[in-house]
């Protein structure tokens, strides 16, 4: 099933922020955010969008990244915030209330008939 341009175009919008928010709350490694991201369902169309976006974000100065290396486990490249990263998650967040807000109230207004309607009848 084709997926809704709609929804890729949202998708876009946030995941980036979404991993500024998971970083948040402490440094992560790549497939690490991978699945927390899948977990929480509709916000990956493939994995492969994460790494690119993380090298976007670091190049943009919102995170840094470090190698870990031990002796159990392969060597991980984590991910954490900088302090440009809190401040652009802080305004995103702002910018967010407002427009999630806006919508839900448009959204509200639609006649209960339409909301009946399948797809296939718009």
């Amino acid at each position: 099933m084709a997926e809704n341009p709609t929804s890729t175009q949202l998708r876009r919008g946030v995941v980036g922020p979404c991993i500024l928010a998971l970083l948040s709350s402490g440094p992560r490694f790549g497939l690490q955010l991978v699945r927390e991201l899948d977990d929480v369902g509709q916000l990956l169309s493939s994995q492969g969008t994460v790494y690119p976006l993380l090298n976007r974000l670091h190049d943009a100065g919102f995170v840094t990244s470090y190698w870990e290396v031990n002796e159990t486990d392969r060597p991980r490249r984590y991910y954490q915030l900088t302090e440009g990263g809190r401040l652009e998650l802080a305004s995103f967040q702002e910018d967010w209330e407002r427009f999630s807000g806006s919508v839900t109230s448009l959204l509200a207004t639609i006649p209960e008939k339409h909301n009946d309607r399948t797809r296939d009848d718009v």
